[in-house]
């Protein structure tokens, strides 16, 4: 019930980082705090507050906390190293709890003679705004959904193609975007899969400039998938989905170079690494 884009870059190789282990910060702080996760840029922490707990701030903000004093809180690629988190409680107390937030090394590849190519205009710039309005106002819906709870899948299996946060600097030192989701190749009519519960916010019923068919899912307290570059979108806004439900197909629409699925999570307005959620890339029978 509701309530209320990069560019595909090939990569040489899968990086090893891809499968590396991450710092995790499981079991009991000393503040009272409990949390299962990655505390590390990109990554996603499912915690639950001290007893007796009425709000939950992070980094000022409040949060929302479910019934049972679950929540969730993420690090956004560009974290800095610390975070603080304030429950206040029925009684007038107050706990307090300082996180660590490990640093990433991000795959950066550094192209001194190559000029950074902008997006075609003007077409580009005529179409654009009402996209972006569609994506903001999708990302505003707040529904029921349970999946922030679970253990997250793959959307699909293949070769990872670009990892999340990488990121190319052009001739003069230009940045171009850093890369806000994970690409895996598959071939265009590949079936993609709800990583988790969740309701449907966004099913485009056209390509957008540089999503394409463009499918987003929300799993609750903030957290929401995006599928991009989709070639056929096979659920309609306000669908609920469960994980593992076929969802869409693979393609190559709006901006990219060849068919691949880009997996973009986010809590609130921390781009997070699907990578430190779904964790390692299952093995593909051949």
């Amino acid at each position: 019930m509701i309530l209320a884009a990069a560019p595909f870059v090939p990569a040489r190789a899968q990086d090893r980082r891809a499968t590396a282990p991450v710092p995790r910060a499981d079991g009991v702080a000393g503040a009272g705090f409990r949390y299962a996760g990655s505390m590390i840029q990109g990554g996603l922490v499912r915690a639950t507050a001290p007893e007796r707990t009425t709000q939950v701030l992070f980094d000022g903000v409040a949060v929302p906390v479910a019934p049972d004093g679950r929540f969730v809180i993420a690090f956004d690629r560009d974290a800095g190293p610390s975070a603080s988190l304030v429950a206040m409680r029925d009684d007038g107390s107050i706990v307090r709890d300082t996180l660590t937030v490990a640093p990433r090394a991000w795959d950066i590849s550094r192209l001194a003679t190559l000029p950074k190519i902008p997006v075609p205009q003007p077409e580009f710039d005529r179409l654009r705004p009402a996209e972006l309005a569609q994506i903001a106002a999708a990302r505003r819906i707040q529904t029921d959904a349970q999946g922030w709870r679970q253990a997250f899948v793959w959307p699909t299996t293949g070769r990872i193609s670009t990892l999340f946060g990488s990121q190319r600097i052009y001739q003069n030192g230009e940045a171009g975007s850093y890369h806000s989701g994970l690409d895996v190749a598959k071939p265009t009519g590949s079936v993609i899969v709800a990583p988790a519960d969740g309701v449907v916010i966004l099913a485009a019923d056209h390509p957008f400039t540089l999503e394409g068919n463009l499918l987003m899912i929300d799993h609750g307290m903030g957290v929401n998938t995006a599928f991009l570059h989709l070639s056929r979108i096979d659920v309609r806004v306000g669908d609920h989905v469960r994980r593992g439900q076929p969802v869409a197909l693979s393609g190559a629409t709006g901006r990219a170079t060849g068919p691949h699925l880009h997996w973009s999570l986010r809590w609130r307005d921390a781009k997070i690494d699907p990578l430190l959620v779904a964790g390692p890339m299952p093995k593909v029978e051949k």
